[in-house]
């Protein structure tokens, strides 16, 4: 199944369970993928959170059928996922600006947010540098902390997370604990990895690990081994990242013979001016031949 036939798929499930209990793993399950790509391909390309794409569609069919049926604010509150009439009054007054009683008197505007629906447009034109690689697992040494599973959120978070450790000489303690000769060629890492409640993600910045012993608190964790989809971006920080996170899940694998799986992604951050329009660095990002 190709990119764009999955991610429609995942669409048209939530569509039609709008007024079920919907849960991101059934979502992602049906786009081929784990929850973790899932969210992170929807905010990329849709420019909206799962999460808000689901809440503004339901809160568009509630505004609907208040305004055009004699249904109850509070049947049409648990209709649509909500415990009680207060708290979809909070939401619904937050989306529509009125509030739900107000939605069946005439002359009252209502917002609606329309329904996705995916195309493959000719866009683009750009030049990516990638390569496949096939590796071996490896132990790295990291500092972690849990962020939002929100992709908006974390381009805010992550940057002020890389400041702190540089502040808190995080980042000089990693580079003892750096094998030059390793995978990453004594680079900085961030790695960003799923949790397993689905909500957050850990994310951590370390290194690859030289065996020696730790006296910092820090952790060791390993990479599985697997194939990597490796792409290369040119640019400052955080901007020019943020640009080729785009374009990779925009431009490449709607195109490519590959998808993205797992539920981790790495960036390696080598020496260099990362203010520089001429600093490079990398993605990294576990891959399967799609079926």
């Amino acid at each position: 199944m190709n990119w764009i036939t999955g991610l429609q798929n995942a669409i048209d499930y939530i569509e039609n369970n709008l007024t079920e209990e919907l849960d991101y793993t059934d979502i992602a399950n049906k786009a081929f993928t784990s929850p973790f790509y899932f969210q992170r391909v929807f905010r990329v390309l849709c420019n909206c959170t799962l999460g808000e794409y689901i809440r503004n569609r339901r809160l568009t069919l509630a505004g609907s059928e208040l305004s055009s049926s004699d249904a109850k604010v509070i049947d049409v509150a648990l209709k649509y996922g909500y415990d009680s009439p207060e708290s979809f009054s909070r939401a619904f007054t937050r989306f529509h600006g009125i509030a739900p009683s107000y939605a069946k008197m005439y002359g009252f505007k209502l917002k609606s947010f329309s329904r996705l629906s995916v195309k493959l447009i000719l866009d683009g034109g750009n030049i990516m540098n990638y390569r496949i690689e096939k590796k071996d697992k490896i132990d790295i040494i990291v500092k972690k902390k849990s962020f939002s599973n929100d992709v908006g959120q974390n381009n805010e978070q992550l940057p002020k997370y890389w400041d702190d450790c540089r502040k808190d000489n995080t980042i000089d303690s990693l580079y003892k604990y750096a094998t030059e000769s390793g995978m990453f060629g004594g680079a900085l890492i961030g790695i960003c990895v799923e949790d397993t409640n689905k909500s957050e993600v850990t994310y951590a910045i370390g290194v690859e690990y030289n065996g020696a012993d730790i006296t910092d608190e820090l952790n060791v964790e390993q990479i599985p081994a697997c194939t990597w989809a490796i792409f290369e971006s040119i640019g400052p920080m955080p901007t020019a990242f943020q640009d080729l996170l785009y374009k990779v899940y925009s431009e490449f694998f709607p195109t490519s013979e590959y998808h993205p799986c797992g539920s981790l992604d790495i960036q390696v951050y080598p020496n260099g001016d990362m203010h520089s329009p001429q600093y490079k660095c990398e993605l990294w990002i576990p891959i399967e031949k799609n079926q």
